[in-house]
This record gives C-alpha cells, sequence and structure tokens, in this order.
C-alpha cells in the first residue's frame, strides 16, 4: 500500500521524534482540531514519541461530538414521524440523546436509514414522494459543500418532500472561542487538513496575529503529524506566530472556490450551540433564506425543544482541552461505546472513543 505506508515510516516517525526532542527546550501545549488526527495521535502512540515537556490537548475538532444534545432530541422526534424517512451518516445514530437515540427510534419502528451521501437522501425524497424526507446534516466545512449541494439540487428540481436538519459548524470561531477561554492553555495549533481542502487557511492569519499562536495545517498519517508537531514548536522556540502548511498535497491557501461559493449561495454564517461548549457566536452555518424551505427544523416545529447536558459528561472540558478523557469519573464505568454519557465517547472520532479503544486507560 505505497501511498499508505509512505506516511508511516516507522524509521522515519524516530527520526523525526528525534529532531522534536533536539529543538525543544522548554514546554509546549499544542490542540489538533480535528478528530481523525486525535485518533491517530492516540492509535499510533504519536504523543508517546514526544519530549515530556510537549502535551497535546484534543480539540473541537469532531463534528458528532460537537452536536447539541437538543438537536439529537429534534432528530429523534423528527424521526419518530409516520410519515418521515429519516436519513443520516451513520455515526450518529448511536449519539446519545436526553432520553434516547436514533437506533432506539429505528428499533421502534421509525424508517431510518444510513446514507453515504446527502445527495443519496435527495433520491430517496425523489423515490419517495409521498414521505418527507430529511437529511441529518452535521458537519464542520468539509461536508458543507456535499449538503448545499443537496439543497441547491432538491430547490433546482423543486423536490417539495426534502429538507434538512442542519448542524454545520465553523473551525476558526471555535479556535478563537479556546483560545479567548479563562482556562485556555493551547500555544500552537495542528489545523484540520481536510477543511483547509475546502477552505484554505487564509482565515488563519489573523488568529495567529491576534492570540500570537503558530497554526500549522496538518494531515492526518503519523509522519504529518509529526512534521506538524515539528513546525509548530518550531515557530514557538523561535518566536514565532505564524500559519504553516504541512499538508501541501491536498491544500494550498486559497482553497477550493467553486465549494466555497456553493456553501456561500445557500448557507449564512450564524451563531451556533457546541455540545458541552455552549453558544459560540458566528461559529455555524444556516440556510439562506432563498432556502428556508428546506430547513427540516422549521418544517417540523422541533425548534421549541431545549435540553441541558448531562452534569455527569466532561466532553465539554475535554473538547476545550481542559481535561483528557480518563480525567473523567465516568470515564469505562458509567460511560462506556455500549452505553455513552456524551457524544466524544461514541463518535468515531471521539477523543473518549480513542482512548477508551486503544489506551484502556481510567477506572
Amino acid at each position: 500500500m505505497k501511498y499508505l505506508d509512505e506516511y508511516r515510516d516507522p524509521k522515519l516517525a524516530q527520526q523525526l521524534s528525534a529532531q522534536i526532542k533536539k529543538i525543544t527546550t522548554k514546554p509546549h501545549v499544542l490542540m489538533e482540531v480535528c478528530g481523525g488526527q486525535t485518533h491517530a495521535i492516540v492509535k499510533f502512540g504519536i504523543d508517546e514519541l514526544l519530549p515530556k515537556e510537549i502535551e497535546l490537548v484534543h480539540g473541537p475538532g469532531c463534528p458528532v461530538c460537537v452536536t447539541p444534545l437538543e438537536l439529537i432530541d429534534k432528530a429523534v422526534e423528527i424521526a419518530s414521524l409516520r410519515d418521515v424517512i429519516f436519513c443520516s451518516f451513520g455515526d450518529m445514530l448511536r449519539v446519545p440523546g436526553s432520553k434516547k437515540d436514533l437506533f432506539s427510534v429505528k428499533a421502534e419502528g421509525g424508517d431510518i436509514r444510513i446514507v453515504y451521501s446527502p445527495l443519496d437522501a435527495l433520491k430517496i425524497a425523489q423515490e419517495n414522494p409521498q414521505k418527507q424526507v430529511v437529511f441529518f446534516a452535521v458537519g464542520f466545512e468539509t461536508t458543507a459543500p456535499g449538503n448545499a449541494m443537496a439543497v441547491y439540487q432538491a430547490k433546482q428540481q423543486k423536490v417539495r418532500n426534502f429538507s434538512i436538519l442542519n448542524s454545520h459548524v465553523l473551525v476558526p470561531p471555535a479556535m478563537e472561542a479556546v483560545l479567548s477561554s479563562k482556562n485556555n492553555r493551547v500555544q500552537g495549533f495542528l489545523a484540520a487538513g481536510h477543511v483547509c481542502t475546502v477552505m484554505g487557511y487564509w482565515e488563519y492569519g489573523p488568529i495567529a496575529k491576534k492570540y500570537k499562536v503558530p497554526i500549522v495545517v496538518t494531515g492526518f498519517e503519523p509522519l504529518d503529524i509529526l512534521q506538524g508537531i515539528y513546525m509548530c514548536v518550531k515557530q514557538l522556540e523561535e518566536g514565532r506566530f505564524e500559519v504553516e502548511n504541512q499538508y501541501t498535497r491536498s491544500v494550498n491557501r486559497k482553497g477550493n472556490a467553486p465549494a466555497q461559493k456553493l456553501i456561500k449561495d445557500v448557507f449564512c454564517v450564524a451563531s451556533r450551540k457546541w455540545r458541552g461548549v455552549g453558544t459560540i457566536a458566528k461559529s455555524g452555518l444556516q440556510l439562506q433564506k432563498a432556502y428556508k424551505d428546506f430547513d427540516a427544523e422549521k418544517r417540523f416545529d422541533v425548534g421549541k425543544i431545549k435540553t441541558e447536558e448531562s452534569p455527569e459528561c466532561i466532553s465539554g472540558l475535554i473538547l476545550q482541552g481542559v481535561k483528557k478523557p480518563h480525567e473523567c469519573s465516568a470515564f469505562g464505568t458509567k460511560c462506556t461505546p455500549e452505553k455513552p454519557l456524551g457524544a466524544t465517547m461514541v463518535s468515531s472520532e471521539g477523543a473518549c472513543a480513542a482512548y477508551y479503544r486503544y489506551r484502556k486507560v481510567g477506572p
């Protein structure tokens, strides 16, 4: 597997580890923003290759993890209706709401279907005109173009029985929320490569300058992450606070202009609630007025549903880099992948799930 193995070469990993140790003279706290990077770090033991002065903390980069509890409850409410076909990516089905998850609704007879693209959901709507078809549109900027295209095509093709339950969030405002917190410990960021593939990295310059933090756009394989860490530590050691691109094979500064245009045409920026974190100003996307008829939250009148988070779940502190998963008293006991208290344990990109699967640490 040439194009996989070359980014997992153990000799090169040891060499990069040695270079990081060589340039490190003082403690640094770095945050990887992407849940995929978190899993790679824990799975391959990347943090264990680093000098003791460098600590990695895990940021709010898992879209499933940051989807607010009340939105899961709204999804459950809609999916329970008889005339609805509810479509979603598979990792959302086991995320717990306040009373049940979508798998439970499916077990009770709800028509819930796992799809691999929002365009699959649109096709289901076209094939079932007597049903309302709803797609659970969750994600960062990475998945926004696909969801925007589904809504755009639904409007163009006059598919009136299709809508999306929208929970799109944006990375830069989340990074600013972390940096502006009184509990912030983060001194540098590994930015999510796939987000930057779509959006580029031109948005990060003002953040790096304002908060005096280096930001390195980083890929997802072990050598990507080690090189990203090296670049970030080198900046910190030299007193630089710049945006650099490690993931040059996929990312350029401007990003994907057609995808950005589609997002802008269909969505507009709005404040958004994040699970365990709270509302962050201008941190999400909502449908433009021209596409308001495709908003499932309004179509099914579930906007009134409000839900409080579990007091036992510390996912918010984990997503802000304040705590590690094994520091939660419920980790591995009251909270497991089979019976999760929060989304960070059930998501395939969640930090708690990574620690549970690969580290076997906790009570």
